[in-house]
């Protein structure tokens, strides 16, 4: 006789003891973006939700954070200090390297991971250093390594450059381990597409390119062997973590990065993936506890370690 496979769907009990993919705080991290100044709180209009906050805020909406269940958080600088050479970056005054100390002084078990990248920082909007209007990847490498260790001696317990130049992970981890962070680790952004759904973040970051785009250096959406390429390499020159980015339009890439590889994968669920889901939500056009739950759960489902979504401070209020 064949399998009624509805005998395991029958309740709410047996259906939580059968499922195969369970989110927990440990999955997820929540992205906060860190801005100069006292006493801001600067609402984002294209992801209803997320703020700019100056540190003295910050600890304040990080303290409800943690309350939740949130364990890390990944840490991005939004700065009225740019040029074209990115110092502001790793100065010792930029809002990033106020953040980590102080969330370290008021919170020194939570897991801080802070971007690096120079794009918030140039007046350009480019992630490296530029010469007429291109970029020069190996002028960037020791800019990005002054800024990775910058955050490390600030107390960042992760770094994660998300520039896509080449070599940089071996330039930041040569900068680290000359300098005796060897416990610091590195979450390569290694598979970073060009794509549409970081439009949000822009807005978030200021950080829009003022010319041409970034698609000689980010990754072409088409492409996937290539995508196990530039994460077999981002281990070899040291990254103890890889990500998919963004996640939702590239499950499969997660699925074939965790088949082959043995270290983390990372999946981050973008800007524009969640505004999507505002949208909607807002319009009552979808469910929003029920979608984003669901979607947390594919981007584990399809082998992704840790999740970094803007839905993760909500995500941890409703699995509660």
């Amino acid at each position: 006789m064949p399998h009624r496979y509805r005998r395991l769907r029958n309740t709410s009990t047996i259906r939580d003891f059968v499922r195969e993919t369970n989110l927990s705080a440990f999955d997820l991290i929540q992205p906060f973006f860190v801005v100069d100044g006292k006493n801001k709180k600067q609402a984002i209009a294209s992801m209803p939700g997320i703020f700019r906050f100056s540190v003295d805020l910050l600890l304040k909406d990080l303290e409800a954070y943690i309350r939740l269940g949130g364990r890390a958080g990944l840490f991005f600088g939004v700065s009225q200090h740019k040029d074209n050479s990115g110092k502001y970056a790793f100065a010792s005054s930029s809002p990033v390297i106020a953040a980590i100390k102080a969330v370290k002084k008021n919170f020194p078990g939570f897991l801080i991971v802070t971007d690096v990248c120079l794009c918030a920082y140039m007046g350009h909007g480019h992630c490296g250093i530029v010469e007429g209007q291109k970029i020069n990847n190996d002028k960037t490498l020791p800019v990005l390594a002054k800024m990775a260790l910058a955050h490390a001696q600030a107390g960042a317990d992760i770094v994660a450059p998300s520039d896509m130049m080449d070599f940089r992970v071996a330039a930041i981890r040569g900068a680290l381990n000359q300098e005796h962070f060897i416990d610091v680790s590195i979450l390569s952004y290694a598979v970073k597409y060009s794509s549409a759904y970081y439009g949000p973040f822009r807005e978030a970051a200021h950080s829009a390119p003022c010319f041409g785009d970034r698609k000689t250096y980010q990754m072409d959406p088409a492409n996937s062997r290539e995508a196990l390429k530039e994460a077999y390499r981002d281990i070899e020159e040291g990254a103890d973590m890889v990500m998919v980015k963004p996640v939702l339009a590239y499950l499969d890439i997660v699925s074939a990065l965790r088949r082959e590889l043995k270290v983390p994968v990372v999946g981050y669920n973008v800007s524009g993936e969640y505004s999507m889901v505002k949208a909607a939500a807002q319009n009552g056009w979808v469910d929003e506890k029920s979608i984003v739950l669901e979607t947390l759960t594919s981007i584990k489902r399809a082998g992704a370690d840790i999740i970094i979504s803007y839905h993760a401070k909500d995500a941890l209020k409703w699995m509660r």
